[in-house]
């Protein structure tokens, strides 16, 4: 081969390198659109019933103080609870009093506690009760049995009252949080529990959004219903995704461009994943390690390179005099 073939052939190569490369960091603009997009939003005002997922056919809305849930009777369970959390309302100091009861205002009757008893299953709160501390009438309502769902005790009493004490943080940190919660109610067949047939479900969500400037942000959790020693960074998802393993739609009041960016992406580190302690404002590492977790190496290095990328693509746009257009068309 002569000298010329062969260098025809490394321009050759050199050229594919290039387009691979150009291509690569088209795609890459594309795939980061949502990284920071929701930190251009601003709060649109105070808007009623934000933490209402869209109304599901069929199913009763119920309303007890501070909280609501839709009632699935087919599996006698909550699609659904919502309900806002502020601030304040974490520092309520009542005092938890259980009493576990029906819920008269179930029009086709709820579970029952006798549903419950020798399954050896806990009456896992989706509402838990600390987070109404903040009145007596609120937390008694937190006890029917319609804002309750069989969950494992090493689950209920582990990584969920941990995500739930997290929860606490999130509003603390933020002012006030929009929380909706229950089981995953579309992965069955279920094994049921009680004359009732009480549903035993697979996983269960959580989502929770922050509608306070300056950093409008939302994440959602799905978690199997087991024990489990992993973070609960490594459950956290966007609420889009949350809504495709759910069936539900999140949070629809919001205005619609709003909700499409808020819901299309997560970072886990824009929330604070430590463990509410009450009465407590110093946190022992040591304590809430289980919550924490140990750093997710991948995580880390993905989000890591993320932001790096997010850095480098502003700034190749800049040298290239190309900042508008890439404004104009969100790559930026």
């Amino acid at each position: 081969m002569t000298a010329k073939k062969k260098k025809k052939r490394r321009l050759l190569r050199l050229l594919i390198i290039l387009l691979l490369l150009a291509a690569a960091f088209i795609v890459l603009c594309c795939i980061t659109l949502g990284q920071d997009e929701t930190g251009t939003l601003t709060a649109s005002g105070e808007i009623a019933g934000l933490e209402l997922p869209a109304p599901i056919d069929g199913e009763q809305i119920v309303r007890h103080t501070g909280y609501t849930l839709s009632y699935n009777e087919e599996y006698e369970l909550p699609s659904y609870v919502a309900y806002e959390l502020t601030k304040d309302e974490v520092l309520g100091g009542g005092e938890r009093e259980d009493s576990f009861r029906s819920d008269p205002a179930v029009s086709t009757g709820s579970a029952s506690l006798d549903d419950y008893r020798g399954s050896g299953y806990d009456r896992g709160h989706m509402a838990p009760a600390a987070d109404f501390k903040w009145s007596e009438q609120a937390m008694s309502d937190t006890f029917y049995m319609s804002n309750m769902a069989p969950q494992e005790p090493s689950f209920n009493r582990g990584i969920w009252a941990d995500l739930e004490a997290v929860v606490r943080t999130m509003a603390y940190d933020n002012g006030k949080v929009y929380v909706v919660t229950g089981p995953v109610l579309t992965d069955g067949p279920y094994e049921t529990i009680g004359d009732n047939g009480v549903a035993i479900p697979k996983r269960f969500y959580k989502t929770v959004l922050d509608y306070t400037d300056p950093d409008i942000k939302a994440i959602g959790f799905v978690l199997p219903n087991e024990g489990s020693d992993r973070s609960l960074q490594s459950y956290a998802m966007s609420i889009d995704d949350v809504e495709e393993i759910t069936g539900l739609d999140f949070y629809p009041a919001l205005p619609d461009d709003e909700e499409e960016a808020i819901e299309s992406t997560f970072r886990t580190s824009d929330w604070n994943f430590t463990e509410y302690i009450p009465g407590d404002d110093t946190h022992d590492a040591a304590d809430t390690a289980y919550v924490q977790g140990e750093p997710d190496l991948k995580s880390l290095i993905l989000d890591t390179a993320i932001m790096v990328f997010v850095d480098l693509k502003t700034e190749v746009f800049r040298l290239l005099g190309m900042t508008g257009i890439a404004e104009r068309f969100g790559l930026i």
